[in-house]
């Protein structure tokens, strides 16, 4: 179905709402996947908060046009399915690299987590970026540790001197 210039015009501008929000941008080939499979790949992406959007790449171009996301254009050749993950940078790759596990026939082009454009190679380092829980977590855990080995050796102490006592 061809687009007159409004539903042009909306499309771009629906896309530049989801860029402006976005903390990180995949593109990707689907040429190959079944309609079951996208739709799968949809559902796990909504799992996962991640907006997935097939839009024609010279709109896409023209949305991603001034924003962080810009290096990106260069990269839009073909049939193309783009993931939107918002502060949870490595949402999106993480779900086209668990999907690509098993569908062999999507093919990631570019990544970006905000400033420049990665290639695919750079995908399972995005992927493995900690979520913000796991994070936190492991800060909290560095910032108790230090704390809990004072407190393991002054009762070490504390018995040690008891012990002597005795």
């Amino acid at each position: 179905m061809a687009l007159n210039i409004n539903d042009k015009k909306a499309v771009v501008e629906e896309v530049s709402a989801l860029v402006s929000e976005a903390g990180s941008m995949v593109a990707a080939e689907y040429r190959g996947l079944t309609v079951a499979q996208l739709t799968e790949l949809r559902a796990n992406a909504r799992a996962a908060n991640v907006t997935v959007r097939v839009v024609k790449n010279t709109l896409v171009r023209r949305a991603v046009a001034g924003t962080k996301f810009e290096d990106m254009a260069d990269t839009f050749v073909g049939p193309l399915v783009f993931a939107f993950s918002g502060e949870e940078l490595g949402n999106a790759a993480r779900v086209f690299k668990d999907f690509a596990k098993d569908n062999e026939a999507l093919v990631v082009k570019s990544l970006s987590i905000g400033e420049g454009v990665m290639d695919a190679s750079q995908l399972n380092a995005v992927a493995a970026l900690p979520t913000y829980d796991e994070a936190l977590s492991k800060l909290l855990y560095v910032m108790k540790e230090p704390v809990a080995k004072l407190a393991r050796g002054l009762v070490a102490v504390k018995d040690q001197k008891e012990a002597e006592a005795a």
